[in-house]
């Protein structure tokens, strides 16, 4: 017998937080809860806006008619929308034991703030240091000497940097500029530097910076190939789809020798644990991006290791069925 449930949430964000030049006071989502006779799976569908195709209504009506139809009996298809399919699919595969529990908890930090505080965290970091900065927010050359005082002041440290194609190719070159050659080469890869593929392809070729694909993914042209310059692929679930697209995706990267990334959409608890364990399957040698959940001011049903914020329950919950 089957029986299932969908769930809205909301839950407040931290007051800094924007994203595409438009704030974000709350992180609002929706869980799906699935149960075949002793068996259930959670998944969780929160697509983000700015990024995201689809809007929160218009996915909840999707999951709704798919759900309906699954208690029924009915095998449907997933839903074409991205945040929909990859929550859905989540949810079927805790049901069928095929996502292991193993998980991946290591999170590369999200540096913001002074960055003589920054230093000192880094520093103290322990096991493999890998961290991200958020670039292209700033004047480019601020961008550059953040990066270079951070590399400089820890020879260890490695850096994933993202500019969400913020640059024009002159302002790439004014961040590079202030870039040491020296320590370029511990920047693992910076994310869609500019706001075109090709003027990307020639930042890395020029600088000897190596850059990732993450927005690119989702272009309707995109291909993977292995590319001068092109390091790795960033992985963002949410926005992509299907577990089982998400699977075929890291396996054409690897093929290719790219480093796959698994990184959060900004998910709740409940959804970063479960990409840590998707990490953890599929991306097993690589750090996964999930330093997220310290944006929410909570968790919300399953809880994050050793995080100290309040994780909520079921009655935080918005019953849709």
């Amino acid at each position: 017998m089957r029986h299932a449930q969908v769930y809205r949430w909301q839950v407040p964000m931290d007051a800094g937080v924007v994203l595409r030049e438009r704030r974000l006071k709350t992180r609002d989502g929706l869980f799906v809860w699935l149960r075949d006779g002793e068996r259930e799976g959670w998944g969780e569908i929160s697509p983000l806006p700015g990024f995201s195709r689809e809007t929160l209504d218009e996915a909840q009506s999707a999951l709704l008619v798919w759900v309906q139809n699954w208690r029924q009996g009915a095998d449907t298809p997933l839903p074409e929308l991205p945040s929909a399919a990859f929550g859905i699919s989540c949810a079927l595969a805790e049901l069928d034991d095929t996502l292991p529990v193993t998980a991946d908890y290591r999170a590369a930090p999200l540096c913001t703030g002074d960055p003589d505080e920054l230093v000192l965290a880094l520093a103290d970091m322990p096991g493999e240091k890998v961290a991200k900065v958020k670039v292209g927010l700033y004047e480019a050359v601020r961008d550059g000497m953040v990066v270079n005082l951070l590399l400089e002041a820890i020879p260890d440290l490695h850096l994933r940097l993202d500019a969400n194609r913020a640059w024009t190719p002159l302002k790439a070159q004014q961040f590079a500029k202030y870039v040491n050659p020296a320590f370029r080469d511990r920047i693992a890869f910076l994310e869609e530097p500019c706001k075109t593929r090709d003027d990307s392809r020639a930042f890395a070729v020029e600088t000897g910076i190596a850059i990732a694909w993450d927005e690119s993914l989702r272009d309707d042209d995109f291909r993977f190939e292995a590319e001068p310059g092109v390091r790795a692929v960033v992985i963002k679930p949410t926005l992509t789809g299907s577990l089982q697209k998400v699977q075929a995706q890291v396996a054409a990267a690897h093929a290719l020798g790219l480093t796959a990334v698994i990184s959060s959409s900004i998910e709740s608890s409940l959804g970063l644990t479960q990409l840590a364990r998707i990490a953890a399957w599929l991306t097993p040698d690589t750090i996964p991006g999930l330093d997220t959940l310290n944006l929410m001011q909570a968790q919300l049903i399953r809880r994050w290791p050793d995080n100290p914020l309040p994780c909520l329950d079921m009655l935080s919950l918005e019953p849709l069925l």
